[in-house]
């Protein structure tokens, strides 16, 4: 019993060192966001100074706006492309270059982004020089992040397409369905949820990014991440505290409504399931 107690008390110490660790430098920003002081870690008193300057501040409104933009774009476009891949590989297991298409779609995974930035950077300056095409900005550093995203979708949808019950998809062909039938009316409904976990994982990415953007980025096309990296060199102030409470809220938000839509969905499927047993 002495045992057990003490294995208790010490996995609960151990647990909350963990969330110290990770949410106390979150809270301790939070917190800095309103100092009056101009050092972002020193409080000087109460003040929304600096979210009033965060919403006057250009710079930081642009490059939000250039990376919501990017990261919805690649977000979709590596579902899109994900699927496809994902159902090449679970649904023709044997076809020829299966091996090199495999280690294609999994190569940015393992790749450092450093190498894959600047591999795309030489490419792009060498299509620039022969045809005058593309200009680096929003389309080079989407096609990057694109890259980089189709292969976490793949992986995401892959598993869910490899836990599936053929048998449903042999079942409409059966009835008449043609595969393209059977992939849109079939499969997909059945892998709409990893595609939904696919656009969120590949649109946080592209949002965060940072060493792929450098790489691709041109005149007049700085994201976020970019914006607030190249003030980290100069001397942050407070008005990057105040942008990152504001991204905090926002997700807290959407996790909190998203887990309570789930919780309502799972309950109002076992009050159904109870219905149909009390019917049948």
């Amino acid at each position: 019993m002495i045992t057990t107690a003490a294995g208790r008390w010490t996995s609960r110490i151990w647990l909350t060192l963990g969330f110290v660790f990770l949410y106390l430098p979150i809270i301790a920003l939070v917190v800095y966001s309103f100092t009056d002081s101009p050092v972002p870690n020193v409080w000087a008193g109460f003040s929304l100074r600096w979210y009033e300057k965060l919403i006057g501040d250009e710079d930081i409104r642009n490059g939000l706006f250039l990376s919501l933009q990017i990261a919805t774009a690649t977000a979709t476009g590596a579902v899109i492309l994900g699927t496809l891949a994902a159902f090449t590989l679970e649904r023709y297991p044997r076809f020829r270059g299966r091996t090199l298409f495999s280690g294609m779609v999994n190569a940015p995974l393992v790749m450092p982004e450093v190498i894959v930035g600047l591999s795309l950077l030489l490419l792009l300056v060498s299509m620039q020089r022969l045809f005058g095409v593309p200009e680096r900005g929003l389309v080079t550093i989407w096609l990057g992040h694109m890259l980089v995203g189709m292969a976490y979708a793949t992986v995401v949808i892959a598993a869910r397409l490899r836990d599936l019950n053929p048998q449903f998809e042999e079942a409409a062909q059966d009835l008449g369905a043609r595969p393209l039938q059977v992939f849109f009316l079939v499969t997909l409904p059945m892998v709409a949820q990893s595609m939904l976990a696919a656009w969120l994982l590949t649109f946080t990415l592209s949002l965060d990014d940072v060493v792929m953007s450098a790489f691709l980025s041109g005149p007049g096309s700085t994201t976020l991440p970019l914006v607030i990296f190249s003030r980290a060199r100069l001397g942050l102030d407070p008005t990057v505290n105040a942008l990152a409470t504001v991204v905090i809220v926002v997700v807290a938000v959407f996790v909190v409504v998203s887990s309570y839509m789930i919780a309502l969905r799972e309950r109002r499927r076992q009050q159904e399931q109870q219905a149909a047993l009390k019917g049948g």
